[in-house]
């Protein structure tokens, strides 16, 4: 348990915003289906219900940070349209070609629009959302990052903030590299995938720096497989 004492601050290869071609592509489509077959869709889906509960009201604009191919803006919208939830979505990604790859996958999604933009970035903190969405986003960024994420995403959140992250454990370390070492063809995968848990959360990780951001109106939740779901209240 040593060895998961601490968030390992390794970077990965996908936080180089220069990767781009076949490899790039292959990982995420494996990510899509690994996102999926370990339930992490729900995990953001059933944040949404909660917030749209506590704040009814008849429109929701949605900014998912860091959204990758666009995967769980679908997810989002198709539960939307099953909760008859009027929804508008923002891809935001610092990374040029994955903006480029979510617009062509979402393309007939008329409610979604994607953005290049980094989050700190001067810029980002100009526009407001509802809602803000970060799933399997936030492990990439140091403490003090995060505390600078957060308060930025509390200024910008008129409603709340949705955190859909892993926990870092070692049976969670040992079953994704086993299975991206198994059924992965992405190297990326393969790379990223287990340093993914080791620069994970534990719940004290997650109380702590949400303290240092001065944030208090929180629910914090643990799910299958081995994922955190984090609902701040932003009123």
């Amino acid at each position: 348990m040593k060895k998961f004492a601490q968030r390992s601050f390794e970077k990965e290869w996908m936080d180089d915003f220069e990767s781009k071609g076949q490899v790039l592509e292959q990982t995420l489509k494996e990510l899509k289906t690994i996102n999926k077959f370990l339930g992490g869709n729900y995990v953001t889906t059933s944040a949404l219900s909660k917030i749209m509960h506590r704040f009814p009201q008849e429109a929701y604009q949605i900014a998912d940070l860091g959204c990758g191919s666009g995967d769980m803006i679908r997810i989002m919208a198709d539960w939307a349209k099953i909760n008859a939830h009027n929804c508008q979505f923002v891809g935001i990604d610092a990374n040029p070609n994955i903006i480029e790859f979510a617009k062509n996958n979402l393309s007939d999604i008329p409610s979604a629009t994607f953005r290049f933009q980094n989050v700190f970035d001067r810029a980002f903190e100009k526009d407001s959302f509802d809602i803000i969405t970060c799933t399997l986003f936030t492990h990439h960024f140091t403490d003090q990052e995060l505390i600078k994420l957060f308060k930025a995403c509390i200024i910008k959140a008129k409603l709340g903030i949705v955190i859909n992250d892993l926990h870092r454990h070692p049976i969670a370390f040992a079953s994704i590299r086993l299975l991206t070492k198994v059924f992965s063809k992405s190297e990326m995968v393969k790379n990223d995938g287990p340093l993914s848990v080791k620069r994970a959360f534990t719940r004290t990780d997650l109380e702590r720096i949400l303290q240092a951001s001065g944030i208090s109106n929180y629910q914090l939740s643990w799910h299958w497989a081995f994922r955190w779901r984090l609902i701040i209240f932003c009123r």
